[in-house]
């Protein structure tokens, strides 16, 4: 089937058009040259060694290859009785297991046919919802975002369905809103899924990772507002001073954001959000330092504001170290090993190297000033 590991093709006999049989033999002409016609080389694959086994054998081939991490033979294994087994008891599991293996060995289209055959997001229950879910997960690998949208979008407005699950559904249909380029719709959908969190009498019932997820999203959204805003100072000192000062407002929407994300507990989106606010202090201080003076400006008054401008990139780096600090100790504390710890604790080493150059080059070796105290937004 194809999008499987199988590749079965059936061979017929094809005769050579033009030719009749008559029952003797064929003089060849010597006056005509001997033509020979060549078809491409057709590979015909099977599966012999499972070609054998039974659909329980199958089945526990399968399960024994999945519990010792080789997705690659439980696919096989798995692949197998589904496509040759229509009847067995053990189709749906194999067939979900299946989408499994192939989605463990990140082969998401094959994971999509396996886990789409099985899925139902509008009335589906037990594994036909869980398979929905599944079917979301490839399409978003995939880059077909709308698509998983429509199916997390027709589970998170089940009223069957545990709240558990359409908070799960409502926060990764915003992200793949996100990442199919509506910022505007991402977010609606986000707020909706922390407004129906906010009004749960027991939070218990969804999971911390989906809350925190959101939070952490949101505040994705306005830190690729802070990115849109260009600091450009041939525009005149009004309209730098303007742009920096939405650029500043930006970054404390999005950390307003990725703060409540780090309160809400959940050990992976808390590091990952604590990274996230120390790498835009960090963006903003390498935008503030690379800007050049605007050109109105006399050289005394170019002196003027390149010193406030070092005061104002000192206690950004201060700011972005100290939230590195934080994040690191909360992983600690927590356990947490990810991409974003790698990235954080390398930020911290570049930031303090940054603050001790600028140190030197002031000739000063005073101590930066102290952060400003932390604020969130209203918003």
């Amino acid at each position: 089937m194809s999008g499987t590991w199988h590749r079965w093709v059936l061979v017929g006999v094809i005769g050579l058009m033009g030719c009749r049989t008559t029952g003797t033999a064929v003089r060849e002409d010597a006056k005509r040259p001997r033509q020979e016609i060549q078809f491409d080389p057709v590979e015909v694959t099977a599966d012999l060694e499972l070609e054998k086994l039974n659909d329980e054998e199958l089945f526990a081939g399968g399960t024994s290859a999945f519990a010792a991490n080789d997705f690659k033979q439980a696919a096989r294994y798995f692949g197998r009785l589904v496509d040759f087994h229509p009847d067995s008891p053990h189709r749906r599991e194999a067939l979900y297991n299946a989408g499994l293996s192939h989605q463990r060995l990140k082969e998401w289209e094959e994971a999509y046919h396996r886990f789409s055959e099985l899925a139902d997001a509008e009335k589906g229950t037990g594994d036909a919802l869980d398979a929905a879910f599944r079917v979301a997960e490839t399409q978003y690998h995939l880059e077909r975002y709308e698509d998983a949208v429509k199916v997390l979008s027709a589970i998170a407005n089940r009223q069957d369905v545990p709240v558990g699950r359409r908070m799960e559904a409502r926060v990764q249909q915003g992200v793949c809103e996100l990442e199919g380029g509506r910022s505007e719709q991402a977010e609606a959908t986000l707020r909706k899924a922390l407004n129906e969190y906010e009004a749960l009498a027991d939070k218990d019932e969804v999971e911390d990772y989906f809350p925190a997820q959101a939070h952490f999203f949101v505040g994705e959204i306005y830190r690729l507002h802070y990115e849109n805003v260009k600091l450009d100072p041939n525009k005149g000192t009004d309209k730098l001073a303007e742009d920096l000062n939405y650029k500043a407002e930006l970054l404390l929407s999005a950390q307003g954001h990725y703060l409540r994300s780090i309160r809400i507990g959940n050990g992976y989106w808390a590091t990952a959000a604590g990274a996230q606010i120390g790498a835009m202090y960090e963006n903003l201080y390498d935008h503030m330092v690379h800007t050049q003076a605007p050109p109105e400006l006399n050289a005394e008054e170019a002196q003027v504001y390149r010193q406030e401008l070092r005061k104002k990139i000192r206690v950004l780096l201060t700011k972005s170290i100290n939230i590195y600090e934080r994040t690191l100790e909360a992983a600690e504390r927590i356990g947490s090993q990810s991409a974003f710890v790698d990235r954080t604790r390398e930020s911290l080493r570049k930031v303090r190297e940054l603050l001790l150059a600028d140190a030197d080059t002031e000739g000063d070796a005073a101590p930066p000033p102290e952060p400003e105290p932390e604020t969130e937004p209203h918003s």
